[in-house]
């Protein structure tokens, strides 16, 4: 998944620069050896289901930062596999993050996806949980990142599923998430169409036949 994290990286070099509008945002809270902060939220995609720590795309993507002269913090990873969005908000309600972060990823809604949730329940959950993303990035919108969610029904897993049924149903979920990132400014990045793309690529498949 190393085409991912190159995408990831070249958005978030973007966002250390300048806002949406071109603007330097305000300045992010730092350490004091001066690498910047990054929190990534969201479930198993996140934290990384069945691999091992250095291949959680949020640890390959401060290292790619890094290589790049934008160097951050280990990530704040909080997330947790199988959370919906609206447990995602009850576990950042209940352990907020502290401080400020320069960079923010957020990935959720498989979960709301694959319990049969309405696709505008999940909007309302979601817009929430992008506020509250937004409220840990200095309140610049254009310093999170929303990431889109891979089609899982493409995956060994899902055999004997009907996988169209379940790649519309994503798709809707990722209009909404698109939708509601953009009418807030925050940065959008697709990697359904290459999830798409990767699906029968045996190293690419963790050994649970589901995640990435």
């Amino acid at each position: 998944m190393i085409r991912l994290q190159i995408a990831l990286c070249l958005m978030l070099l973007i966002l250390t620069g300048c806002g949406s509008d071109g603007v330097a945002p305000p300045s992010p809270e730092t350490r004091s050896d001066g690498r910047q902060r990054y929190l990534a939220l969201g479930d198993s995609y996140t934290i990384g289901e069945a691999v091992v720590p250095r291949l959680r795309f949020p640890v390959q993507l401060a290292n790619l930062l890094a290589t790049r002269g934008k160097p951050v913090d280990d990530p704040v990873i909080i997330a947790r596999t199988g959370w919906t969005t609206s447990e995602l908000i009850a576990a950042v309600e209940a352990d907020p993050p502290e401080g400020e972060f320069a960079l923010v990823t957020l990935l959720i809604g498989v979960n709301d996806q694959y319990r049969g949730r309405d696709a505008e329940e999940y909007r309302e959950d979601f817009r929430e949980m992008l506020q509250k993303a937004i409220s840990f990035a200095s309140g610049s919108p254009a310093r999170v990142v929303v990431v889109s969610i891979p089609d899982w029904g493409l995956m060994p897993y899902a055999e004997g599923r009907d996988r169209g049924a379940i790649a519309a149903e994503i798709d809707r979920f990722n209009q909404v998430a698109r939708e509601e990132a953009e009418r807030a400014g925050a940065r959008w990045v697709d990697i359904t169409t290459f999830s798409r793309s990767v699906s029968h690529h045996e190293p690419m498949i963790a050994s649970d036949g589901l995640h990435p």
